[in-house]
């Protein structure tokens, strides 16, 4: 078998330093906890399926990674504790009900484990895998990547062996993030506006925090392949721009979609791990026939490609950790591979494992496969009501249906619902609150002020700037913690950057802290 390891402080990716900040915070959690279920009917070989589960640890060390903050930058080294795969008797059970329980366990980015491997036994000849990972260490890709090998170790098969570690993909994906800061920073600063405002039927408020979720279920319509071809667009085009149109349609100008783009290159296509980034969409306002639409939003999407690997708060000030960019979210997901082969077993895959959780307000996901296209969306159901999301998808769907049968029929003629009146009030920016201790925070202004300016390489800051206005972002975070532990010997905790992201917060926090020590 050709194994790959973790190299003891190979420097953390983007993407995982940013879900480390947010877990760190207490944003993330269920949110970030990726399902999969694979069921098998036939004579299953329990043992041998452990085992390739344990080979497919061996060969893919992100599932057995952990993280570690050292001196400001964040590592990633192995797990204390280690995958657990284990197995259980669960006669009777309902496989969805054990999905929601292995779903709801701990995952630790500190110690491990980042990911588990539960078989069960529903019947003599019916059985359960599931596996949850972290999105910290596995993303979409992976969990073909995952099935692919458990099936090839299930038949006896080596592991196939990577190109490059993951310490050196994520070096050279560094370097090329570094390369294009500045246009990245350049082409968002007319594209980015934070809007935190939303019409959709239901509404009562609006999220971009993690949240238990509630999801509609739904199937696209077979014959879009075909409507997209006769557009000039893929079906990914052709759904996001069925989503502009649709929130148009509601009432909303100029919102923009946070889509999940995959950063993987040739050299990453089979690792397992966080190959994603998350940036907006917008679109102008829909005008002509729906596939003039489509084209146009194609042609914003080529131009965001080019960016696809700088996270937007890199490249913009004012992003605070969260984890939905934009209240309306959808990732899309292309498989080409059929149903994978366990020898003497038939095995069939759900994909499409719902952790009950929604990362924002409304999240579209979808999973094109050969044998057709599954949707999902999730709804945090304390600011969208079910019977809104559903009418969402109703409304969805009609359009979906009326585009395949007509690619080029002109918006006017389409199937679109009235305007929806705002249902709520935005609240006012609050002032900035404080812990207290204002006076007290006075004689270290000046060394947390030093830090600071630092970090964000600035000649000056007001005691009072917003660290994310100023441009800071997770790793902003980290180098500070660092730097105020080595030299106050004080211990600050992340989620303070998010009730305080300013000098004068951090300084109360460290006199509060320093007196709490007394």
């Amino acid at each position: 078998m050709s194994l790959t390891r973790i190299d003891e402080g190979e420097q953390a990716s983007l993407a995982q330093h940013g879900m480390w900040i947010t877990e760190q915070m207490g944003c993330g959690g269920r949110v970030y906890h990726m399902p999969l279920a694979i069921r098998f009917d036939g004579p299953l070989d329990v043992d041998r399926l452990l085992a390739a589960c344990h080979d497919v640890v061996r060969a893919h060390p992100q599932l057995g990674a952990a993280l570690a903050e050292r001196d400001g930058v964040l590592r990633l080294v192995p797990a204390a504790v280690p995958p657990p795969v284990g197995f259980e008797d669960a006669s009777g059970r309902e496989p969805r009900e054990l999905v929601e329980r292995e779903a709801s366990l701990a995952l630790d980015l500190r110690t491990g484990p980042t990911a588990r491997f539960t078989v069960f036994r529903l019947a003599p000849e019916r059985h359960l895998l599931v596996v949850v990972a972290h999105h910290a260490v596995f993303d979409g890709m992976s969990k073909d990547i995952l099935v692919r090998g458990l099936a090839g170790a299930y038949a006896g098969l080596p592991s196939p062996a990577l190109a490059t570690t993951y310490g050196e993909a994520v070096e050279r994906e560094n370097a090329r993030v570094a390369e294009l800061l500045g246009d990245a920073a350049e082409f968002w600063r007319d594209r980015w506006r934070d809007r935190q405002d939303l019409r959709l039927p239901g509404l009562s408020g609006i999220s971009t925090r993690a949240a238990a979720g509630e999801a509609v279920d739904f199937a696209l319509p077979a014959d879009l392949a075909v409507a997209a071809d006769k557009m000039g667009v893929t079906r990914f085009e052709l759904v996001l721009a069925a989503v502009h149109t649709l929130l148009a349609a509601y009432g909303n100008e100029g919102t923009a979609v946070a889509v999940d783009l995959s950063t993987r290159t040739e050299e990453t296509q089979g690792h397992i791990g966080p190959f994603v980034n998350e940036l907006p969409v917008a679109a102008p306002a829909p005008a002509g026939t729906f596939a003039e639409f489509a084209r146009s939003l194609r042609e914003e999407l080529r131009a965001v490609y080019r960016f696809r690997q700088v996270p937007l708060a890199r490249a913009v000030g004012g992003v605070s950790p969260r984890t939905a960019l934009t209240p309306v979210s959808v990732s899309y997901r292309g498989r080409d591979g059929g149903a994978p082969e366990f020898p003497g077993v038939a095995a069939s895959v759900d994909w499409m494992s719902f952790n009950g959780a929604v990362r924002g307000t409304l999240h579209l996901q979808v999973v094109d496969a050969p044998d057709g296209a599954a949707a999902r969306l999730q709804f945090n159901p304390l600011v969208l009501s079910r019977s809104g999301c559903e009418t969402v998808a109703g409304d969805l769907l009609s359009l979906l249906r009326a585009v395949a049968a007509a690619p080029d029929a002109g918006l006017a003629g389409l199937p679109l619902p009235s305007p929806v009146e705002p249902s709520f009030a935005r609240s006012e920016e609050s002032s900035p609150s404080t812990r207290g201790g204002e006076a007290d925070a006075v004689p270290y202004l000046a060394e947390v002020g030093e830090i600071w300016r630092e970090v964000l390489a600035m000649p000056e800051i007001g005691p009072d700037e917003d660290l994310f206005d100023l441009g800071g972002h997770s790793l902003s975070i980290t180098q500070i913690i660092a730097k105020v532990r080595e030299r106050m010997d004080v211990e600050l905790s992340f989620d303070v950057f998010f009730d305080e992201p300013t000098i004068a917060g951090i300084a109360a926090e460290v006199a509060r802290l320093r007196e709490e020590a007394c």
